[in-house]
């Protein structure tokens, strides 16, 4: 049974065709002004999942950014401040040879005993160093100075105790610690014959008369275990920068990742636009000869 066809079928045809075109249009001109192939969800619902998931990736990734930009900010200044430390302690050795000249006199070793205590002070001032409000030594108790100038009747020591570590999550599941245990610097190899005592000491012989030669080992002992200290958070610091590398990739590769998924082909959609303006000319073309004529057209 074949169908009637009406004036009205090919009419409404040509209407709908002639919306559909411009829709295409419309689509074409909105991509080609904002770069994006889609301005909402509806578009492409894959698209838009995608892009969501590309966007969480780089929000996470510029997080972790700044969780290794603060970890290295502490191990720089950590390495800063043990590098200070090792230099009063190198100073102090000095001091210590020259204290073993016998032709000194006591106004000499009174002198040498003096800038020795200067000496221990300044480490009790590194001990306390602090990055943003937070001292670096204290383990988890960083609103917490762990070196006390008054204590052990005001001569000073080192009175922390806290050796947790301060961990950060640099990467989905991978944490570094951003902090180096205190107590193994200025309390090895314990509390009784920490650094600051053994300057205690020194000063101490010194004031006596004496050259304290006896606390030379000593105090080569707590320099290298400070350079120990050192070469742990050098391997630390090394990693750090890799993953901060690793980073840096990730976020250039999902950026990329994010364009091509979003971005508009350009040159395609110009393409595609000179193309559908063409076949819309067309369709306004054959409209205008499938309409009906009128009375009127006759009477021209």
């Amino acid at each position: 049974m074949s169908v009637r066809v009406t004036q009205n079928m090919l009419n409404n045809n040509m209407l709908r065709n002639l919306n559909n075109s411009m829709r295409n249009m419309d689509k074409l001109q909105d991509q080609l002004s904002s770069g994006k192939k889609i301005s909402k969800p509806s578009d492409d619902p894959v698209v838009a999942a995608r892009g969501m998931f590309y966007r969480s990736s780089l929000i996470e990734n510029e997080q972790y950014k700044r969780n290794v930009s603060q970890v290295q900010s502490w191990m720089d200044m950590t390495d800063q401040t043990l590098d200070e430390v090792g230099n009063v302690m190198k100073r102090v050795q000095e001091l210590l040879v020259n204290a073993a000249d016998g032709a000194l006199s006591q106004e000499d070793l009174q002198a040498i005993a003096a800038e020795v205590e200067e000496l221990k002070n300044h480490m009790g001032t590194l001990a306390n160093q602090q990055i943003n409000g937070k001292y670096i030594f204290a383990g988890t108790d960083t609103n917490l100075a762990p070196y006390d100038p008054a204590a052990q009747g005001g001569r000073g020591d080192f009175v922390g105790t806290n050796s947790e570590a301060i961990n950060l999550e640099v990467s989905q599941g991978v944490f570094v610690r951003s902090n180096t245990d205190g107590q193994n610097i200025f309390n090895f190899p314990d509390n009784a014959n920490n650094i600051f005592k053994v300057l205690n000491n020194i000063v101490d012989e010194l004031k006596n008369g004496n050259n304290a030669s006896q606390y030379q080992a000593t105090l080569t002992a707590q320099y290298d275990n400070l350079l120990s200290e050192r070469a742990t958070l050098g391997a630390s610091v090394n990693r750090v920068d890799l993953i901060a590398e690793r980073l840096n990739v990730q976020e250039v590769t999902i950026t990329g990742l994010l364009s091509k998924n979003e971005d508009a082909d350009l040159a395609k959609v110009i393409t595609d636009l000179t193309t559908q303006e063409s076949v819309h000319s067309a369709a306004l073309g054959a409209g205008a000869r499938i309409i009906q004529p009128t009375l009127v057209d006759f009477l021209r």
